[in-house]
């Protein structure tokens, strides 16, 4: 999204139409989440991080570079593959770098996207099992891009061991993935753990594992480096437990908890796959989010992020520039360029902020009873903020629970692209009502007259509009609210 864009806001042509349909029950109400307010400061180190920030995400973007393919344990839930370029999940990437291969290619995309602010190092395997291609990197990158803020993911077993180069190095924003503080539990999502020259199965290598992960934790907080913490949710083994989990790293310090969904597919070929573990629906693990967020933040904006991807969250840019061709480009970083750029951003999201205040004052102030409804909308957005998607054009739908008063970002949906040139669009849209089947309208900058008729049949409202989501989701609430 780009500060020209600001004009549409303020227009009296972008009012928001909406075809109306049946008005019904909700089933989505849950429990209050008042989070931990931010002092200024802290606010300051997440800014521009699209990972640490749910709204710096819809301005900023972020890209992983593949220099650590190795690993030392093995997670049920993880098959690391180089080849699929098409998927879309933790631990896949299309081609490894060499940390010089790597550094290259951060140049040449800091040009490219000067909006990108944030390089990360996940993978493929874990970045502290391969410390000599992951520091070398973040060394490279630091002489060349100062700007540009450094970030690693990491099981956490090694890292103890570590915790002072990260800080030498400035890398002020480290990922543990914890998914349990059980050894029990921990001997059911890992096969084995590697440690100091020996291979661990069962309850032992979980424990091992989880205390190295929660001494590492310890270690960040008193390094004064920010961590968040990833837990992949799997229901029937851990999905109860995570509010422990939760309790537990907010006492070690950890600043965010990103719950995840399970992926389990069969054709990932992982233990859980090939086992027929499922992964929780969107209502399980709303709740088990909801049921942590009074503890602690709770990051609901994660896309399960490939080991190279590449652009903002919420799509991937990472096929524009594989190996044979981002090296036959010459890098145009440049940090004054970078810089106006940002400052544009940064204007623009005072005027998103302003529209969003201005909303949400004006929600304040109108009458609302007693017993006011929580309802969930699904958003089609390119990011800034904005209604500003066509219904056939999105690959994803963020989801806003609304109750007159706030607008609160819940999740992202991913579905499969309406428009396809006429091509299987029944099939599509039958696959789009699963993911939407709980929303009370769609917001969208334009839909098409045989999909909202579609959605109008199945009792979902459309709503036409180009303007800050938060003044739209408003708009429409209040106008179901009267029916």
């Amino acid at each position: 999204m780009t500060p020209q864009a600001t004009g549409l806001l303020t227009s009296s042509e972008q009012e928001p139409t909406i075809t109306q349909a049946k008005k019904g029950g909700c089933g989505c109400d849950s429990k209050s989440s008042a989070t931990p307010e931010m002092d200024e400061k802290l606010k300051e180190r997440i800014a521009k991080h699209p990972c640490y920030s749910e709204e710096a995400h819809h301005h900023y973007a972020r890209m992983h570079v593949a220099v650590a393919p190795a690993c030392n344990i093995q997670c049920n839930y993880c098959n690391r593959k180089y080849d699929c370029a098409n998927e879309s999940r933790p631990g896949v990437v299309s081609e490894l770098l060499t940390p010089e291969e790597a550094a290259h290619k951060v140049l040449v995309i800091a040009g490219k996207i000067p909006q990108m602010t944030v390089l990360g190092v996940a993978g493929p395997g874990d970045p502290l099992a391969n410390p000599e291609k992951t520091f070398r990197t973040f060394e490279l990158i630091a002489d060349k891009a100062p700007d540009i803020k450094l970030c690693l993911s990491t099981n956490g077993l090694m890292l103890t061991e570590y915790v002072d180069r990260i800080k030498q190095l400035n890398i002020d924003h480290v990922t543990i993935t914890l998914n349990t503080i059980d050894p029990e539990i921990g001997a059911q999502i890992y096969s084995w753990v590697h440690y100091k020259r020996r291979r661990y199965r069962g309850v032992e290598g979980a424990r091992i594992l989880l205390e190295k992960q929660l001494e590492g934790l310890q270690a960040l907080q008193e390094a004064d480096i920010l961590c968040k913490v990833n837990s992949v949710m799997i229901p029937g083994i851990n999905d109860q437990h995570l509010v422990e989990v939760n309790k537990m790293i907010r006492s070690k310090g950890a600043f965010l908890h990103n719950i995840m969904p399970l992926i389990s597919a069969p054709e990932h070929g992982t233990h859980f796959g090939l086992t027929g573990q499922r992964g929780p629906t969107t209502k399980e693990l709303k709740e088990v989010q909801d049921n942590c967020s009074g503890n602690m933040k709770m990051m609901r904006h994660c896309r399960q992020c490939r080991a190279d991807a590449v652009g903002l969250l919420g799509e991937d840019r990472s096929q524009e520039f594989t190996k044979d061709k981002f090296l036959e480009m010459s890098p145009e970083y440049n940090l004054e360029t970078r810089q106006e750029v940002h400052e544009g951003i940064e204007k623009f999201r005072e005027e998103i902020k302003a529209a969003k205040e201005k909303a949400l004052e004006t929600s304040q102030s109108a009458p609302v009873g007693q017993n006011n409804p929580k309802i969930l909308v699904a958003v089609a957005t390119k990011g800034g903020g904005l209604v500003n998607q066509h219904f056939g054009h999105a690959k994803e739908f963020q989801i806003y629970e609304v109750d007159g008063k706030e607008v609160r970002f819940i999740s992202h949906r991913k579905i499969d692209q309406y428009c396809q040139g006429g091509y299987g669009e029944e099939a599509t849209f039958e696959h789009i009502m699963k993911a939407i089947a709980d929303c009370k309208a769609v917001l969208v900058s334009k839909i098409g007259n045989c999909p909202q008729e579609k959605l109008q049949q199945a009792g979902i409202h459309t709503v036409e509009a180009y303007d800050v989501i938060e003044k739209v989701a408003l708009e429409f609430y209040e106008q179901w609210n009267r029916e």
